[in-house]
């Protein structure tokens, strides 16, 4: 007993009961779904880069580690969906899995949107030390101070900050680092000041 690639009713003949497609045209209108579903993720993807600098998490790092994770495995679990639906093989699980990860990155970068933009507690200044500065360039270019923790049970903390505020500290300088505790739990960064 196989699915319909189309519509995952199963299927016991080679025309399918529930949508009248053959297997050629049910593996067609997977694959268009698959692409027009893949694009949707990848702009997702690029969204959830964009809104993650908007009000940047401290532990922005983990957070784009762990996106770019599930950025590759959606990714090549899609690949594998695709296929085994060019064999003729079962993809009804997969696909589910698939099609539930897609919208993945958009619930992410609205969720780290959200925390910063509608976070209305206030924001705590923390005074500490430039340890070292880190700048990653490229299309989504990445500015971090290396500062002195201020949380409990950590001894570094990378914060990102503007071009300005990149090129007007360096390593020693007491800085201020405004934070906001975040809707949802997470702390962002709201500045970087002189002290």
């Amino acid at each position: 007993m196989t699915h319909c690639l189309n519509c995952g009713a199963e299927r016991t003949a080679e025309v399918c009961e529930a949508c009248g497609m053959g297997s050629v045209a049910a593996e067609m209108a997977l694959r268009r779904r698959f692409s027009n579903r893949t694009a949707f993720f990848l702009l997702g993807a690029l969204t959830f880069v964009v809104a993650s600098g908007r009000y940047p998490p401290l532990e922005l790092d983990g957070i784009l580690i762990f996106g770019g994770v599930m950025f590759f495995v959606t990714l090549g679990l899609g690949l594998w969906v695709e296929r085994r639906a060019v064999r003729h093989l079962e993809v009804e699980a997969l696909k589910r899995v698939y099609f539930g990860l897609v919208p993945l990155p958009w619930l992410l970068g609205a969720l780290l949107f959200a925390n910063g933009a509608l976070d209305r507690a206030p924001a705590g200044d923390f005074t500490t030390t430039v340890v070292s500065r880190f700048a990653m360039r490229g299309p989504f270019p990445s500015r971090r101070l290396v500062v002195n923790s201020w949380r409990e049970g950590r001894r570094l903390e990378r914060v990102s900050v503007s071009l300005e505020d990149y090129d007007r500290f360096q390593p020693g300088d007491a800085i201020v680092v405004r934070a906001g505790e975040g809707l949802v739990g997470i702390p962002w960064v709201n500045g970087v000041y002189r002290r």
